[in-house]
């Protein structure tokens, strides 16, 4: 790990969105306190939850300003909430965004700090995460896979077994929420993108931005971090109204985001296919409100919701 005099003066706020997650968020923090090598900030936005998260972080980590937002915001809005409490309250040069379902190594926050030494145009850095209960393979070992005509987002390297086959240092398109970003960018990009809400994929929304304006992402696979991959919208379930933002919500990112030969490829070959697929996997399991939720989505696009560029 290098070191320069622009990292050295970094101000750092740690921003952690939480939901009905009280001991999985206690862990995560004991893990984050323990970091080593750069001076920080924590600031845990609880998303309206009811089992007594922000009274036992109060309790048990006084250093850490935790915030219980009266609504459920949604995860766009949630993070980029904790993050104008964390400029208001300390002034940060830059914020990670970290899921609170992540255990983090001590070297974690210096590591991703460090990429920004690799070029002034780095906007951001993405940790590589390995799964929580099998911490010999990858979860995301390099950003995120897109291929817009197949309808698909993987992180490279997604499920293998890590023998350092992706550990090195490269541009991505970061996603998940292991990512350290310049706050200067964060706030000319307008933060993560509200027509994401209630649920993603606002994280590699924000990525392709901030690469649109000349900045880098770049992987750190020195960061390390060990992903539990839980879900809380829903109850993780693929419900009728889970169904309906993941449809409204990926079209919104085609149309902003993918080339005309992507998106001609997914309107005319996969979107039949994955809509067909749906209605057979759901409706053998006699959940009809996903089929109910993925249309509705459809027929939000359609209307002109959430299309904005």
């Amino acid at each position: 790990m290098k070191s320069s005099e622009s990292t050295q003066a970094a101000r750092i706020a740690v921003v952690i969105l939480t939901y009905e997650q009280k001991e999985m968020t206690l862990e995560c923090l004991e893990h984050v306190l323990a970091m080593v090598g750069a001076p920080f900030d924590v600031v845990v936005w609880d998303n309206g939850s009811h089992d007594g998260t922000v009274e036992a972080i109060t309790e048990r980590f006084p250093q850490v300003l935790a915030h219980l937002n009266p609504e459920n915001l949604g995860v766009a809005s949630g993070r980029n909430a904790g993050a104008a409490l964390a400029f208001d309250r300390f002034d940060p040069t830059h914020v990670l965004f970290l899921d609170n379902d992540i255990e983090v190594e001590p070297g974690f926050l210096a590591e991703l700090l460090d990429g920004f030494n690799e070029d002034t145009k780095v906007g951001q850095t993405q940790a590589k995460l390995r799964f929580y209960d099998e911490r010999d393979r990858l979860n995301d070992g390099g950003g995120c896979q897109i291929s817009f005509w197949r309808g698909t987002t993987i992180p490279v390297g997604f499920d293998e077994v890590d023998q350092g086959q992706w550990d090195q240092r490269r541009d991505c398109i970061s996603c998940g929420g292991a990512m350290l970003t310049r706050a200067d960018l964060f706030r000319e990009l307008g933060g993560f993108d509200s027509k994401y809400d209630p649920v993603g994929p606002e994280d590699i929304d924000y990525s392709l931005r901030l690469q649109k304006t000349g900045h880098r992402a770049l992987f750190i696979p020195e960061a390390v971090g060990y992903h539990r991959v839980s879900h809380t919208f829903g109850g993780g379930r693929y419900s009728e109204e889970y169904a309906k933002h993941k449809a409204r919500n990926w079209f919104t990112f085609l149309l902003r985001h993918a080339p005309l030969h992507q998106k001609l490829g997914f309107f005319l070959v996969s979107a039949p296919a994955l809509v067909l697929r749906l209605i057979v996997r759901e409706g053998r399991q006699g959940n009809f409100g996903a089929i109910r939720g993925m249309l509705r989505g459809v027929i939000d696009i359609a209307r002109g919701g959430r299309t904005r560029q």
